[in-house]
């Protein structure tokens, strides 16, 4: 690399700057911008020329400065809850499937469904001139809500659905979801069903409301009947759970675990201590997480569509940012209840 290169690049950060190409190439600034966006006007023998040059210095384009002189940017906010929950995991390689080839990059914020934390990350995100958001939800605290409506950029809702105007959401129905398979437990003649539940996050909670309204409609709801832990969603919570509800008087018939890893752990617990499922009690989770077809017996769940969520949810953001018409500003996905031994 030659002194004057080295000699002309960002006093601040040592960078290879755009002007450096622009030197190297022995073309405008303006030219190297306009050849590596790929823009028609430049002709292909300068576009190799500056792509070479850039190569050979190691430029790396400023999506800030980008940002900003143009007013328009290549990433978008994500917030979900948490990494550890393969859900979110699922959906968030959706996402990045759809966005990419859009030119498009995430920035991802984990807010431990934390109203505190999902506001600060979110300030931070909006100071990088996101193109969009994509948010988990709709709990959150007013200062949340009233950041994403004043911001002006365009914002999809994940894992729910809203019939409010000008709302964008990619979800299912977590309340009726519970409920149809609180029925499916039902018509295999369980009576005394118990809903399971740990880290109580805004669909854990609906889909309490769920198992609420069918037991209720049967005439067998019992507040007894509700194990509710705040501590994380966990195979070991899930097996010491099962422990405790095995012992509830009068006996328990069938549990309905608000999420897979608590009902493979009771699945593991109950093999160990000789608890003959679903003979003596049925097991049900939520979200089909993997293995739940491997566990002894096959663990029956309710299967939530996580890769047409974000592939949907990212659609539709894109369709937004582009300024294009939606047919809906509400995808419900549904479910599947997908019975299998242990019911």
């Amino acid at each position: 690399m030659s002194a004057s290169v080295t000699s002309t690049r960002s006093r601040a950060t040592g960078r290879v700057t755009l002007a450096d190409v622009a030197r190297a190439a022995g073309v405008s600034p303006i030219t190297v911008s306009r050849a590596l966006r790929g823009e028609r006007a430049v002709a292909p023998s300068l576009v190799v020329r500056v792509q070479a040059a850039a190569a050979k210095l190691g430029y790396v384009p400023d999506p800030a400065a980008r940002a900003l002189a143009s007013s328009h940017s290549s990433h978008v906010a994500v917030l979900i809850p948490m990494l550890s929950n393969a859900l979110f995991v699922d959906v968030l390689e959706a996402v990045q499937r759809t966005l990419r080839p859009a030119g498009y990059q995430t920035l991802i914020g984990i807010t431990h469904y934390d109203p505190v934390e999902e506001e600060s990350l979110l300030r931070e995100h909006l100071q990088h001139r996101p193109a969009g958001m994509l948010v988990t939800g709709f709990e959150r605290s007013e200062p949340t809500r009233a950041l994403i409506a004043g911001s002006g950029v365009p914002c999809v809702h994940l894992m729910e659905t809203s019939p409010a105007p000008d709302v964008y959401s990619v979800g299912l129905s977590q309340a009726q979801a519970g409920a149809a398979m609180t029925r499916h437990l039902l018509q295999r003649g369980r009576q005394r069903i118990a809903f399971a539940a740990a880290q109580l996050d805004p669909r854990t909670l609906q889909r309490l409301e769920g198992w609420r309204s069918a037991l209720a409609e049967a005439g067998l709801y019992d507040p007894t009947l509700e194990w509710l832990n705040p501590a994380p969603s966990s195979l070991a919570l899930g097996g010491r759970m099962f422990e405790q509800i095995i012992g509830q008087t009068p006996a328990i018939d069938a549990i309905f675990f608000c999420n897979d890893d608590l009902a493979q752990g009771a699945l593991l617990a109950a093999l160990r201590l000789g608890v003959d499922v679903p003979g003596r009690i049925a097991v049900a989770g939520f979200n089909d997480l993997t293995g739940s077809d491997q566990m002894q017996p096959t663990l029956t769940t309710v299967r939530t569509p996580r890769n047409e969520i974000g592939n949907a949810a990212a659609t539709m953001l894109l369709a937004l940012m582009r300024g294009q018409p939606l047919p809906t500003a509400s995808v419900d996905v549904g479910y599947e209840l997908v019975i299998r031994a242990s019911t």
